[in-house]
């Protein structure tokens, strides 16, 4: 008889947890907003980035990082030609110097410069120029990058429901503070 009472006390109580339970539930889908999610929005933003540096950030509206990806870009080329100009210079005048064509320490530029200099020109040159190139490659391949991962952002829910905080507490028996982070989520 006694397992017959807690069976039906805790089934009551069951139910009228589940009772309390559909109530609230039936009350929140009026407070919720429903966002549209466009899973293709970070591929776009890739594609378009890919397509056209700083496109992609265009799509995500966020315009202020297209200057950023040009004056990479720029940059990088900017350095390429020019370390390219230049090896090719310290080459050229090398070649010239081994066919005796060269016009020697009469040349206003390359006068100074022993063989070894030039060649340790090129060399220098060479691998400033191919660094150029991998530092350009690479910036190129972070604007994709960027605009795909700000795209996925963009459709990460950040709304009062989920928030984290610092909480700072006065231990009650050593006056200590104790430090910490609230995460609080709101159904």
């Amino acid at each position: 008889m006694r397992v017959f009472r807690y069976i039906v006390i805790l089934t009551c109580l069951f139910l009228s947890l589940q009772g309390n339970a559909q109530e609230e539930m039936s009350l929140r889908p009026a407070d919720t907003v429903k966002t549209v999610i466009n899973p293709n929005a970070p591929a776009k933003a890739a594609f378009y980035s890919a397509l056209v540096p700083g496109l992609g950030q265009a799509y995500n509206k966020k315009y202020w990082k297209i200057p950023i990806v040009y004056i990479g870009l720029g940059v990088g080329i900017y350095s390429y030609t020019w370390n390219q100009k230049k090896y090719h210079g310290f080459r050229d005048e090398y070649k010239k110097r081994l066919d005796g064509t060269s016009l020697g320490e009469a040349d206003p530029t390359y006068g100074d410069f022993t063989n070894d200099k030039l060649i340790r020109g090129q060399k220098f040159h060479q691998r400033n120029r191919d660094l150029s190139a991998l530092i350009t490659a690479g910036i190129y391949i972070l604007n994709i990058v960027d605009a795909n991962v700000d795209a996925h952002l963009m459709q990460f829910n950040v709304n009062d429901n989920l928030s984290v905080k610092p909480d700072l507490n006065q231990n009650e028996l050593d006056y200590k503070y104790n430090y910490g982070l609230t995460l609080t989520y709101n159904f």
